[in-house]
C-alpha cells in the first residue's frame, strides 16, 4: 500500500481537484439523492482509475483542465456500473458497506447510477477539446460492459465458459474502462498516436491483470473484496483459476467439474469440492502465471515513452494491481 500512498502524494494537487469536480457534480436539492452520494463518495474505493487517467495524462504530455474532467469521468462511469451491478448481482454488501440496493431498494440503485452517469457525460461535454472523441469512447466502454454482463449471464446458465469467453468478457467488464481512461487521458494533452497507442495497451493489460487478480481473491481470501470467498462459483461464474485447473484434466473429468459448478446454485455445500479441486490441480498458481504476464505486458507497452515520473509510477501500480490483497 506504500506504494498507492507514494502516488496519491504525487497526484495529491490534481487528485484533489478531481474529487472535487466529482463532488460538485453530484450535488442535488433533492435531499435523498444528495445524502445517498454524498455516503458513497465518504466510502469510495482507491480510486484507481482516475489515478491511471491522471498519470497517463502526465506520461504523455502537460495536464490541464479536459484531464481532469476526463479523470473524473472515469469514476463517475465506474461507479455508476457499480451501482447497477448490484441490482444485476442482488449484492447487499460493497467495500464492507450496506449497498444502495439494500438501503433503498433496486429502483433507487437503478437511478442513482443513471445520475452518476449522466453527471460523467456533463464533465466529458465541458471538456475544451476531443470532447465528441471522448464521448465515443466511452459509449464504447458502455456498449461493451453490456454486452460483458450479457455473455456471462448466458455462459453462467450454460456453464460452458471458455478461455475465450472469459478474456472477453473481463476485457468487456473491466478493462475497456481502463483502455478508455488512458485513451482519453492522452488526448486530452493532444498525445501523437504513438504514445496513445502505449497507453491504450498498458490500459488493456492493466485491465486484464486487474479483474484476473480480483477472480484468484475470490478462491484466496473474498472477504477482502467485500464479499464473501467463492461469490462467483455460487453464481455459476467460471473464471481463471478453474478454468486453468480444468485445462489439465481429461475432458470426462472437466464435464463432472461443469456439472457440480452447473448445481451450486441449489447445492452450496459442494463448494469445497470445486475449491480442492482448483488447489489439487494449481488453478491459483497457473492463473497468477498469468496474472504476472499481464503486469509484465503492461510495463512493456509504456517504452516508448519518455522517461518520467509519471511514467515510473504507471509501472509501480502496475505491479501493485498484481501483487494486492484487496
Amino acid at each position: 500500500m506504500s506504494g498507492i500512498r507514494d502516488i496519491r502524494a504525487f497526484l495529491a494537487p490534481r487528485l484533489e481537484r478531481t474529487e472535487a469536480l466529482i463532488a460538485a457534480s453530484l450535488r442535488s436539492d433533492i435531499r435523498l439523492l444528495d445524502e445517498t452520494n454524498r455516503s458513497l463518495l465518504s466510502h469510495s474505493g482507491k480510486m484507481i482509475r482516475p489515478m491511471i487517467s491522471l498519470l497517463c495524462s502526465g506520461a504523455a504530455g502537460v495536464p490541464g483542465e479536459d484531464s481532469i474532467r476526463f479523470a473524473a469521468a472515469t469514476e463517475l462511469l465506474h461507479n455508476a456500473t457499480l451501482l447497477h451491478d448490484d441490482v444485476v448481482d442482488g449484492s447487499p454488501t460493497r467495500r464492507g458497506q450496506p449497498t444502495v440496493l439494500s438501503i433503498l431498494g433496486g429502483p433507487a440503485s437503478v437511478l442513482i447510477g443513471d445520475f452518476w452517469l449522466v453527471k460523467c457525460i456533463g464533465c466529458i461535454l465541458a471538456a475544451d477539446r476531443y470532447s465528441e472523441e471522448v464521448i465515443r469512447l466511452f459509449a464504447g466502454t458502455l456498449s461493451d460492459l453490456a454486452e460483458g454482463e450479457m455473455l456471462q449471464l448466458q455462459k453462467s446458465s450454460e456453464c460452458d465458459t471458455t478461455e475465450d469467453d472469459y478474456l472477453r468478457i473481463i476485457y468487456c467488464k473491466t478493462a475497456s474502462l481502463f483502455v478508455t481512461a488512458c485513451r482519453s487521458a492522452a488526448l486530452s494533452v493532444g498525445a501523437p498516436e504513438a504514445a496513445m497507442e502505449a497507453l491504450a495497451s498498458y490500459g488493456r493489460n492493466l485491465g486484464l491483470a486487474f479483474q484476473i487478480k480480483d477472480d484468484i481473491l475470490d478462491y484466496q481470501g473474498g472477504e477482502a473484496l467485500g464479499k464473501p470467498t467463492g461469490q462467483d462459483l455460487r453464481e455459476q461464474k467460471i473464471t481463471l483459476p478453474l478454468l486453468c485447473a480444468l485445462a489439465s484434466v481429461p475432458e470426462e473429468e472437466a464435464r463432472r467439474i461443469r456439472k457440480i459448478v452447473s448445481g451450486l446454485s441449489d447445492h452450496p455445500e459442494d463448494l469445497p469440492a470445486i475449491f480442492s479441486f482448483v488447489r489439487e490441480h494449481d488453478g491459483i498458481a497457473r492463473a497468477s502465471a498469468r496474472l504476472d504476464r499481464y503486469v509484465e505486458a503492461a510495463v512493456r507497452s509504456l517504452d516508448p515513452l519518455p522517461d518520467s515520473k509519471e511514467k515510473s509510477y504507471l509501472s509501480e501500480l502496475a505491479f501493485f494491481v498484481g501483487a494486492r490483497e484487496n
